[in-house]
């Protein structure tokens, strides 16, 4: 038996009855929605905020006269320095035990001594031969002496040309030219026999040693190098624009005073005293810098207690400029973007525009911007902008504050009440 179909009107019912309960159940959610909106507790912002100051640190500034300090690096190098070498041949047979690599030996000191044989021999030699010239001289003498008594019985026969022949005038001229360069053999004799013995010229250090017992040497060989102690050089490279605050010497003025620093070699806080000597007149090619000249005396520390240079090495030059007048000196750190100055006034921040005259390695030297008694800020403000409070760290407590390196001056709280929270 078959089903019966539901009849087409029936269908059409069930179909608006479904879409009736669904309007309803929409219509429902969105009166909830409105009541709810409609009933809502309503927030209310309290304008109110907190008038603060930022915290900082102020360093007062004075105007004076200062001198800057230039720091450069230097060389070190000898004032004097010379290449040993003999002036006789011969072998050497003598060392002297100073005369070695790092020794230091006094002007006059014996270094070295060629064998002095053959000079001796030669000596001997030229000072028979002087005596036998002088011998000659006195037996050419007596004979002039016996010519005269001739030539006085006759004088009235012989004129004057025949006259210095009769007295042996030419023989005695010619054995006192014999004489003398017998004399000057034997000077010379003495002088070789001398320099087989060879001297230090001056006080100095020997850097190197190039000969021993044993050696054979000739005029113009190298024996040894060696550089004087009493006296050393710095070649210092100095910008040309700072080349004005140096003091060069004068007739009036010594040089500016120079503190050599080597932390490096040295213990700590050990200096030497130096003075500026003269400028040299280039630049480097590669560097652009000039050259200044610095002295220092007693290098290897022989008299005061001080370690000594090593040449060829670099080392810290710090000159003492001359006085800059009338001038704000401020560390370069507080010295802001655009060579501005943070300055509190009044409990306000004032940005000043500065003139720097004038920058070492530590300061910066202010002639325009800034006038005495003024409180420079050194804290690092995190909003920096004309008229922002501050306050100055007056106490430990203060300074703890972590406000201490920040700028909070009204500054909104943002805080809320809310009407019918309680509802």
């Amino acid at each position: 038996m078959n089903k019966s179909r539901p009849s087409r009107p029936s269908r059409w019912l069930g179909i608006i009855g479904t879409t009736m309960a669904c309007l309803a159940i929409l219509s429902a959610s969105v009166a909830a929605i409105v009541v709810i909106n409609r009933t809502e507790p309503t927030a209310k912002q309290i304008k109110a905020t907190r008038k603060s100051a930022a915290l900082v640190e102020t360093v007062t500034v004075e105007r004076g006269d200062f001198s800057p300090t230039l720091r450069v690096l230097g060389t070190v190098q000898p004032a004097q320095e010379i290449v040993l070498s003999p002036r006789v041949s011969g072998q050497v047979v003598e060392v002297a035990p100073q005369f070695l690599p790092g020794g230091r030996v006094r002007k006059g000191d014996l270094l070295l001594r060629i064998d002095p044989a053959d000079f001796e021999n030669a000596l001997s030699i030229q000072e028979s031969e002087l005596q036998q010239a002088e011998a000659s001289l006195q037996i050419e003498e007596g004979r002039q002496s016996l010519a005269q008594k001739e030539l006085k019985l006759l004088e009235e026969t012989i004129d004057e040309t025949n006259r210095d022949l009769v007295l042996r005038a030419p023989q005695i001229a010619s054995i006192r030219a014999e004489v003398n360069a017998a004399k000057a053999a034997v000077e010379r004799a003495k002088l070789d026999l001398a320099r087989s013995s060879v001297f230090a010229p001056f006080d100095a250090q020997v850097i190197s040693r190039s000969v021993n017992v044993g050696s054979q040497v000739s005029p113009g060989d190298e024996l040894a190098q060696l550089v004087g102690i009493d006296e050393y050089w710095i070649a210092a490279a100095v910008p040309v624009r700072s080349l004005r605050w140096i003091q060069f010497p004068t007739s009036d003025e010594q040089g500016s005073m120079v503190t050599l620093e080597n932390p490096d070699a040295w213990p700590v806080g050990t200096q030497k005293q130096a003075r500026v000597a003269r400028m040299i007149g280039t630049v480097d090619d590669r560097t652009r810098l000039a050259q200044v000249l610095v002295t220092v005396t007693d290098p290897l520390g022989e008299t005061t207690d001080t370690p000594p240079l090593i040449l060829q090495s670099l080392i810290e030059v710090q000159i003492e400029g001359r006085p800059i007048e009338d001038v704000v000196r401020l560390e370069r750190r507080y010295v802001r973007e655009n060579d501005t100055v943070w300055v509190m006034k009044e409990g306000q921040l004032q940005i000043r525009d500065t003139e720097v005259l004038f920058r070492d390695a530590d300061y910066a030297y202010i002639s325009d911007g800034l006038q005495n008694g003024d409180e420079v800020v050194t804290t690092t403000l995190a909003t920096v902008a004309e008229g922002v409070g501050l306050r100055k760290i007056t106490d430990d407590s203060d300074a703890g504050s972590p406000r201490d390196q920040t700028s909070d001056a009204d500054v909104p709280t943002g805080s809320e009440t809310s009407e019918g929270a309680a509802e």
